[in-house]
């Protein structure tokens, strides 16, 4: 049996699960898109620091990584791979799609699916999962972690899936790198670098001087 241990975003924290045993990490804490754990709890990380903190120290150990929270379009899954993570977590990402469990409703005429955190009141008034998760199960006051909200509509996994992995070999291309192991190996090796951007930066790297425009993906 196999046993992923986190959420951790330090070193010392993966060093204490690693200690114990466990054969992977997830890491991430109040980055989801449904959760407020860092404006509540005044606890979390930067995803993109976690990401790489972690994943450098246990990468001495052979122990992958797993990036959960944050993922919001191909872009940040080619991030988070290049910052030493070995996969990803795409809950709000999937949760739009087809396949996923709950109705679809209409919302000023966007297709719309209910999406909501763990963490939220709600799932922790539904079932236990969530109480054991936040250690509420006995409380008779509830914090919230996480909210309740809903995702448009992406399709099904079957167009969506091919898409992501497309979009993750054309990221790898641009940067020059043939696969995944090269992609980290560049980045500790110091030939892959990674620069603050400024908002004029991250303005200009968008959409911006048109009139209007329709933006399809895939």
């Amino acid at each position: 049996l196999q046993i992923i241990g986190g959420n951790v975003v330090t070193a010392a924290q993966a060093k204490s699960l690693i200690d114990a045993g466990v054969d992977g990490l997830r890491v991430g804490m109040g980055s989801g898109s449904i959760c407020i754990t860092q404006e509540v709890m005044a606890v979390g990380r930067p995803q993109g620091t976690a990401v790489y903190r972690v994943a450098e120290y246990a990468r001495r150990f052979r122990v992958p990584v797993i990036a959960d929270g944050g993922i919001t379009c191909v872009g940040h899954i080619t991030k988070a791979l290049s910052l030493g993570a070995s996969t990803v977590m795409m809950g709000s990402l999937l949760a739009a799609t087809s396949e996923s469990p709950g109705e679809y409703f209409y919302q000023d005429g966007v297709r719309l699916k209910k999406y909501r955190g763990m963490g939220c009141l709600a799932a922790m008034k539904d079932g236990d999962g969530a109480k054991e998760r936040y250690f509420s199960d006995q409380d008779a006051i509830k914090v919230a972690q996480g909210v309740a909200g809903s995702v448009v509509d992406r399709g099904s996994i079957y167009t969506y899936i091919p898409y992501l992995v497309a979009g993750i070999q054309h990221g790898c291309q641009d940067i020059g790198a043939r696969s995944l192991f090269t992609l980290r190996s560049m980045m500790y090796d110091g030939k892959l670098k990674f620069e603050k951007r400024t908002l004029a930066a991250m303005k200009e790297g968008g959409v911006h001087s048109l009139h209007s425009y329709e933006m399809k993906l895939y």
